[in-house]
């Protein structure tokens, strides 16, 4: 048995990672590198509208009520805002707006800061030290994944953002949704 939680805590995060980033490079890319780009990012932003479920974090139910809300506040601020632009963004592109491409750089900046900000507040307050309840397993398996995803979406708007193309009615996909 662990007598200290972190060891354990950040072997999980970083093994998530890994494996999410294998499968992304070995399944993921060559697939999404077949579709129309509005295409690829569909099911990406979908898996990020899950997001809300970080608002677990302000159940006492959940975890540890005296972990320092300096986490848990902006963390779930943070989640329910990137899920919310994620909805947003996929409304966007699939509506062919023009809003489309700025919402999908916003979602992923926003959402790819929050956790840059939420895995920096969690070393500050030692979190694997709290009871996590559930939450262990958001942070241990569903962040890197979603860190993943993130990577994926920055990958695919740097290198084919010019498929989708504003015209004077918004956006257009080369192939509707």
């Amino acid at each position: 048995m662990f007598t200290d939680p972190q060891p354990l805590f950040i072997f999980q995060f970083a093994m998530s990672l890994l494996v999410f980033g294998l499968i992304a490079r070995q399944y993921l890319e060559p697939w999404l590198a077949r579709l129309p780009l509005a295409h690829a990012l569909s099911p990406l932003l979908f898996f990020h509208a899950f997001r809300y479920m970080g608002a677990s974090f302000m159940s006492p139910s959940v975890i540890d009520p005296s972990v320092p809300s300096s986490f848990t506040i902006p963390g779930t601020i943070g989640d329910l805002l990137a899920a919310f632009l994620a909805l947003a963004s996929l409304g966007a592109l699939r509506g062919g707006s023009r809003w489309a491409l700025p919402l999908l750089w916003v979602f992923n900046l926003v959402g790819t800061l929050d956790f840059i900000n939420a895995i920096y507040q969690g070393v500050r307050v030692g979190l694997p030290h709290y009871q996590l309840g559930a939450t262990w397993f958001i942070i241990t398996l569903y962040v890197p994944a979603l860190l993943v995803v993130h990577l994926l979406i920055f990958r695919l708007l740097l290198t084919r953002s010019s498929e989708l193309s504003v015209s004077g009615r918004g956006l257009k996909a080369r192939e509707t949704l």
